[in-house]
């Protein structure tokens, strides 16, 4: 009876473990009602919650703002969702400029929610169907963290799609990429599946990231977009030395601009919003000048 009782404790502790680690709050996204509602109640109207499919995998985007206005792409870290661009979506200022779309990344969000995507080269090519569903004249990808070599992929692999780029926060340097010796023991199975799902596909994600900066670094000469790059010098998740990485690695970028934010952290994206905000603006401009230059003078 005294064995049973110990190996029964132990197993109550895993279950309610599991149970509570499939809770919505863990799932790092907003449930679609309330999102819609909380919108609703800001006075946003026209936000739209829309997917594709593409290899099999079923993604899950926000979209706001008018047809034919420049595109601004925002992809989220990890974990994450779409939801982590409310404020961007919410932004006056960036509604009047562009049509915004916050992508759930593979395996995140609404997007195949628990099924990772190990290769930065797929989730790109994941993302590139946004720009082909709403085209324009102009298109900006931003993104923060792990979405930081996302979008830098994405510039990589379409640079003909893609007219500039942010990078805020960025894990883009191979050789600043911490690879934790844990990650590869809670990534055992039975073991992974105990973890909420958000959590176990970030592992997965990151477990992996290091090998895939390294396949991108001959790569970083194909991105030819103008590119803001934010880094915080306090940074403890991602190290400053990557905005410097990205800088160096930026050769045939037209225009580049390293913005090093004294004090920073990680979390820059949502403090220094309406830096970032202001940024992604006059770099619009900035491309829309040179556009219109080079009508007057062609």
């Amino acid at each position: 009876m005294r064995i049973k009782k110990r190996f029964m404790i132990p197993a109550l502790i895993l279950v309610v473990f599991f149970i509570v680690s499939r809770m919505e709050f863990l799932k790092m996204r907003t449930p679609k009602n309330e999102l819609m509602s909380n919108m609703a109640e800001k006075g946003i109207n026209d936000l739209r919650i829309l997917s594709y499919e593409i290899e099999g995998r079923k993604m899950n985007y926000l979209h706001r703002g008018e047809a034919g206005k420049a595109l601004l792409i925002l992809v989220h870290g990890t974990p994450g969702s779409a939801t982590a661009y409310n404020g961007y979506l919410e932004d006056s200022t960036l509604n009047e400029h562009f049509q915004m779309v916050s992508v759930d990344r593979p395996g995140l969000g609404y997007s195949n929610f628990g099924k990772t995507e190990r290769s930065l080269k797929m989730q790109a090519a994941c993302i590139k169907p946004v720009i082909e569903n709403h085209p324009a004249d102009k298109v900006i990808i931003l993104g923060h963290s792990y979405g930081g070599p996302v979008v830098a992929r994405m510039a990589m692999d379409y640079p003909d799609l893609i007219d500039g780029m942010v990078i805020v926060a960025g894990s883009v340097s191979p050789a600043l990429e911490p690879r934790e010796w844990w990650r590869a023991p809670i990534d055992i199975p039975l073991v992974r599946d105990l973890l909420p799902p958000s959590l176990r596909v970030s592992n997965q994600e990151i477990k992996a990231l290091y090998d895939e900066l390294l396949e991108m670094e001959p790569l970083w000469t194909k991105i030819t977009c103008p590119t803001v790059i934010y880094q915080g010098t306090l940074d403890k998740l991602v190290p400053m030395g990557n905005a410097y990485y990205a800088d160096s690695m930026l050769v045939n970028c037209p225009q580049k601009e390293v913005v090093m934010i004294e004090g920073g952290n990680h979390f820059i994206l949502w403090s220094l919003m309406d830096q970032i905000v202001g940024s992604t603006v006059d770099l619009l401009g900035s491309m829309e000048a040179k556009t219109d230059s080079s009508a007057l003078n062609p």
